[in-house]
């Protein structure tokens, strides 16, 4: 859909109704300097959207725009199922309905990029979806694509090898063919979408001190040295492994262009220390490009007008230079 040069249309979800994402998304989508960057399209429902702007006193914004925000509606909740502060089922399910609708509107052109607002997943899971996150969701919708979560800042990247399971399910699920495939994934998408030609990838270890030649552990001589060796025949530039204690500081020092993490909390605890205000959630691998702000739906501040937009503005801004980078590739 976007010509070399134009902005991009972002299709932006307003995530749970009883959270910050409306406001987030809202206030986001209304900038200026946003604005400057990509066209937008809310996806969600047009009574959260109408009560988030009288609540913030936006409505004059709003109305100064030259072209008010189109919605595109999945739902018409009744005034008890958008109040703020708590996940309700009909809420998840308007959520979930416009994560649905969002891709639609990019598999069919209508749009060039999906951010994210943030869902709650529990309340998602009890109306008997198969949803661990926005990023299996959104993969199985574009066709079953193989992709990973990437979070970047302005200072750290990290792609993850596995994300949503159980910290005692990690080891097995470690695999040298999976972590190959990571940094396969992770080249692809800085040299697509971060115009970083040759990256420069460095693996973490599993365990402390990255086994120490097998005193503490031995994943990272039997799985992990064979993964690098296989990515370096594919042409990846992948280092390591290397103690976890110590790889995230030199990524951020310069010497590396992302860290390949093995699991959930090993990338993102370093990563949300650095970037938790201006950090972004990116899936990576899929064919188009998907953002979200890196964190959850603080039902305990929705509606005071009190979230912080920055991230929501990161992933924005971000999604917007890979739809222009994408295309300008093609």
């Amino acid at each position: 859909m976007n010509p070399d040069g134009a902005k991009p249309t972002l299709a932006v979800t307003m995530g749970d109704p009883a959270g910050i994402g409306p406001e987030i998304a809202l206030r986001a989508c209304l900038s200026r300097q946003l604005g400057r960057r990509a066209r937008f399209v809310l996806v969600g429902d047009a009574g959260v959207f109408a009560d988030t702007a009288r609540r913030l006193r936006l409505g004059r914004a709003w109305a100064a725009r030259r072209r008010p925000l189109p919605v595109e509606e999945v739902s018409a909740l009744a005034a008890i199922e958008r109040r703020p502060g708590a996940a309700c089922g009909p809420g998840a399910e308007a959520a979930y309905r416009a994560i649905l609708r969002a891709v639609d509107l990019v598999r069919g052109g209508g749009a060039d990029g999906v951010v994210t607002a943030p869902v709650a997943k529990h309340a998602i899971q009890a109306l008997g979806y198969d949803f661990p996150g926005h990023t299996e969701l959104i993969a199985r919708l574009a066709g079953d694509a193989e992709v990973r979560m990437m979070m970047a800042g302005p200072s750290l990247r990290v792609v993850l090898v596995t994300t949503h399971i159980p910290l005692r399910d990690v080891p097995a699920a470690v695999t040298a063919e999976r972590v190959a495939r990571t940094a396969e994934i992770a080249r692809t998408a800085l040299r697509r979408h971060f115009r970083i030609h040759r990256p420069r990838l460095a693996l973490a270890g599993l365990n402390p001190h990255a086994g120490e030649s097998g005193a503490f552990g031995d994943e990272e001589q039997r799985v992990l040295a064979p993964a690098v060796r296989a990515a370096r025949e594919r042409g990846v530039a992948l280092d390591g492994p290397h103690p976890p204690d110590s790889v995230f500081f030199r990524a951020r020092a310069g010497e590396f262009d992302a860290v390949i993490a093995l699991y959930h909390d090993q990338g993102l605890i370093p990563f949300k220390l650095l970037h938790f205000h201006d950090g972004v959630n990116v899936t990576i691998g899929l064919p188009f490009p998907r953002t979200s702000p890196d964190h959850g739906t603080a039902f305990d501040i929705a509606g005071r007008g009190r979230a912080d937009v920055s991230s929501m503005a990161s992933a924005i801004r971000m999604a917007a230079d890979m739809a222009r980078r994408g295309a300008a590739g093609r």
